[in-house]
């Protein structure tokens, strides 16, 4: 799909696009989901977290979810019609399923939290879900799987966010509301697809190769502003994947207004927003 430059479309197109999806989803509930888009002087807090190749951690799922962060991910393959989690298919493990890592346990956590997905009913969760293969047939297994929990497809707090090998855009309104899409920033989607997306995301390298050691280099602070900018007047919120992973990097990305910190670090960064924001 072509990237085209923000400023060739986005004077028109995004009055467009924010009409439709007000219309389509509610801005109200884009605008809060899994927590509010970080503009002006807005707290950072554990929801503004997301759990980066969360099967790798040496506890799945349940690491991310003691620390109530507001966004974890999962890839999957599907095999012989299991979905598996792994980021490469040589990780591909008997046992290692959505379903028994991430599925069953959320749905239990919502059934003892009375339809929420933390203890804390005003506390979001935002599932993604990148896929690995084939989108049509493992999105296909994957709203199969889902609908077994009524839990899962039905809690208004919880979300379940398709990124990585994704259908053509102009398929997103043909899945179950409850499949969403994460999209790419700068690209140009339809009012329609709009509807169905709910978090803008890229690789940070797309802008700049800054190290995390020191502040990001002007230029590069432009571009990212600007990307960040075009997003939250979408009122999309914004994520970056191959980011720096660490105290200074996560300051300045915060610093930046980028709504998702990505991690590999759960316990860190939950500490360092508990210490420094």
């Amino acid at each position: 799909m072509k990237k085209w430059p923000f400023r060739f479309f986005a004077p028109i197109f995004l009055a467009l696009a924010t009409s439709f999806a007000a219309k389509a989803t509610g801005v109200g509930r884009r605008d809060s989901f899994p927590a509010p888009l970080m503009t002006g002087d807005r707290h950072y807090t554990v929801a503004n977290t997301h759990s980066h190749n969360d099967y790798e951690q040496p506890t799945p799922f349940w690491t991310a979810y003691s620390a109530q962060f507001g966004s974890i991910e999962a890839d999957i393959f599907l095999v012989n019609g299991t979905l598996y989690v792994a980021h490469d298919s040589n990780e591909l493990r008997r046992g290692r399923t959505l379903e028994e890592y991430y599925l069953k346990p959320l749905a239990d956590q919502i059934g003892q939290h009375h339809g929420h997905p933390y203890t804390d009913s005003s506390r979001q969760l935002q599932m993604l879900i990148d896929v690995k293969v084939d989108s049509t047939a493992v999105l296909a297994a994957l709203v199969t799987l889902l609908e077994k929990y009524p839990a899962l497809t039905q809690t208004p707090s919880l979300v379940w966010v398709i990124s990585g090998n994704r259908p053509p855009a102009s398929l997103y309104i043909s899945y179950p509301p409850f499949i969403a899409f994460d999209g790419i920033l700068g690209v140009h989607y339809s009012p329609a697809a709009l509807s169905r997306i709910v978090m803008m995301s890229d690789d940070l390298h797309s802008y700049t190769h800054w190290g995390g050691l020191d502040t990001i280099p002007p230029a590069d602070k432009k571009a990212l502003l600007a990307a960040i900018k075009w997003s939250h007047d979408l009122r999309l919120p914004v994520r970056f994947w191959d980011a720096p992973d660490f105290p200074n990097a996560w300051d300045q990305l915060i610093r930046l207004r980028v709504d998702f910190i990505n991690t590999d670090h759960i316990r860190q960064l939950a500490a360092y927003l508990r210490d420094q924001h």
